[in-house]
């Protein structure tokens, strides 16, 4: 199936390794521009020099996207690379493990901000730019606790389901305000990535590149009247109705 995104521009936060890597590989599979960025120089250089053996142009930009300023810089970067901006898929490392009663205020802080606050901030900055174009892909990378909250990961249910909750809601606003632009989440179960290696994961796992494939087409042409949704790729983990 033709998603219709070639030549689209893409922008694909935390990007360098992981599920934002196959979102990348994914959308430049499919042609898209895409400028990435990640925090670590030397995993960005070589996702960027993979990326560009596609034949497709692709950018890179060490930030980090918890980092308050960066967002909006990373929006204006691919518009000034590219000359606009089409595609936006947020995504941010997860915070670490732990109960719920054990929880500080500062590592909630933490928390919130990369995994909830960052992916506001790209949508507030990229939606102007599609709206003017009359056309836009938003999909923020969740996590599938969003429906059943995961046991030791009370930081990461918290802000995830404080991101869908917002997503929700500005979803409907766009449908109101930005007509062709749309706002959805990808929900993960257990990928093989290093997260999940570093989360101590065992079991069945999925293949990040199938994952990557999902979140191209929830940016896709044909996509267009999917809104306000959270599509969860789990494999059937979570029972939630």
């Amino acid at each position: 199936m033709d998603l219709g995104i070639e030549g689209r521009a893409a922008l694909v936060t935390a990007a360098s390794r992981g599920l934002g890597r196959a979102a990348a590989e994914a959308l430049v599979a499919e042609g898209a521009q895409v400028l990435i960025c990640g925090r670590d120089h030397g995993s960005l250089d070589e996702a960027g020099a993979a990326l560009r053996a596609g034949g497709t142009r692709v950018e890179t930009v060490a930030a980090d996207v918890t980092d308050p300023a960066v967002p909006r810089m990373l929006v204006e970067a691919t518009v000034e690379a590219f000359g606009g901006l089409d595609i936006v898929v947020a995504n941010a490392g997860g915070p670490p493990p732990g109960r719920a009663l054990d929880v500080e205020d500062e590592d909630l802080q933490s928390a919130l901000n990369a995994n909830l606050l960052s992916s506001i901030r790209l949508v507030r900055a990229g939606v102007p730019v599609m709206g003017r174009q009359g056309w836009g892909r938003i999909c923020c990378i969740a996590s599938y606790s969003v429906v059943q909250p995961i046991p030791r990961l009370a930081l990461s249910n918290t802000a995830r389901t404080g991101l869908w909750a917002w997503v929700k809601t500005a979803a409907h606003d766009l449908a109101e305000e930005a007509r062709g632009v749309t706002l959805n989440l990808c929900c993960p179960g257990p990928h093989a990535t290093d997260r999940m290696r570093e989360l101590g994961g065992v079991g069945p796992m999925g293949d990040p590149g199938d994952f990557g494939r999902v979140v191209a087409f929830l940016c896709s042409q044909p996509a267009g009247f999917v809104n306000g949704a959270a599509l969860v790729v789990d494999g059937g983990e979570t029972l939630a109705l």
